[in-house]
């Protein structure tokens, strides 16, 4: 190898590069390292007088130049050419012991390679079972959740409790039925007051099974005989119920507005008996003049009598009258939807 050859040599490819870009070194990218050494140096010392005047590429031509490299080539060549015989013939002996020992290798690790491999003996005996993977056990429960709400429907299904639920919507989606409600609460409330529990007789102990005696309560009934009993019911019942129905009886506005109907149409349904919006109308005045502004009639009920009803009632007068502005909005709701 020349002196400039081992100066390439010893350059990067990306320098080499630089130095082909530098001298005008043409189809030169697709060369591989080896490749564009030696072209550049067929191409350097082709184009020598052009391009030794290059100060930077003065390391490359000092080679070309130099004597010294030559005689060092040439007298490397002597001294090899003089070498004796004898050395000649045991470095061959060596390079062939050498090529027999890596064929050996070379055969012994392709019979490890090719050998058979003995399988991996297994840990557990064939009959036990191994446990199931996570995606098995979920759609196991999945299974099982499935299974479980289908059997849950049918039950459900099965006892009811639909028909029992779709009854009860239907006999409480209406105005007079949440008015009965008000007013049964209204009653409930009353003969509570009117009707107080009281200990009727006692229940012995029974240490065998560990029981206490206890008291059994009940409505004292003998009060329904007493003149406050009725007097209290009776001007309860006269304000809350018998004034705003034979209000809403006679000042039925229904009923016109389904005679008016009648003329219109071959179908006239009937009109209710009372309307519901007069009903709780009457009902919130009533209250409102008895109750708040103490209006009497020749004494018809007693202070004691009133303050009896508006400590029953769930509310006072304030409850009885939110009651009744409940039934305004429900009455006036019902008559938008039949229009």
């Amino acid at each position: 190898m020349s002196g400039t050859a081992t100066w390439l040599h010893g350059q990067r490819k990306t320098e080499l590069v630089d130095l082909a870009e530098k001298v005008g070194l043409q189809n030169y990218e697709s060369l591989k390292k080896a490749d564009l050494e030696t072209s550049l140096d067929d191409y350097m010392r082709t184009n020598q007088e052009r391009l030794s005047k290059d100060s930077s590429l003065s390391a490359y031509y000092k080679r070309v130049n130099s004597p010294t490299k030559r005689d060092s080539s040439s007298s490397t060549a002597l001294v090899e050419s003089k070498a004796p015989k004898r050395r000649v013939t045991k470095a061959k002996e060596d390079i062939e012991a050498e090529a027999s020992s890596a064929l050996t290798t070379v055969k012994d690790t392709a019979q490890q390679v090719l050998a058979p491999k003995t399988p991996a003996k297994r840990l557990l005996p064939a009959n036990v079972p191994l446990p199931p993977s996570p995606a098995e056990v979920a759609s196991q429960i999945d299974r099982y959740t499935a299974r479980a709400g289908t059997r849950m429907k049918e039950v459900y299904q099965a006892s009811g409790v639909t028909q029992y639920v779709d009854l009860i919507r239907d006999r409480v989606s209406s105005t007079r039925s949440i008015e009965s409600i008000a007013v049964g609460l209204e009653a409930v409330s009353l003969l509570n007051q009117l009707l107080p529990k009281k200990t009727l007789f006692m229940v012995p102990a029974i240490d065998a099974i560990g029981m206490p005696e206890w008291a059994f309560k009940g409505s004292d009934l003998f009060l329904i005989l007493t003149y406050d009993f009725w007097a209290t019911l009776s001007f309860w019942s006269m304000t809350s119920m018998l004034l705003p129905l034979l209000s809403a009886y006679i000042f039925n506005i229904t009923l016109k507005a389904k005679h008016g109907e009648a003329k219109h149409s071959r179908q006239s349904h009937p009109a209710v008996q009372y309307d519901p919006l007069t009903f709780n109308l009457s009902k919130a005045l009533i209250t409102w003049l008895v109750y708040v502004q103490n209006v009497e009639y020749h004494g018809l009920a007693s202070e004691q009598t009133k303050q009896t009803i508006l400590n029953s009632v769930p509310g006072g007068y304030q409850g009885v009258l939110a009651a009744t502005g409940i039934g305004v909005i429900t009455s006036l709701y019902e008559a938008i939807l039949r229009k």
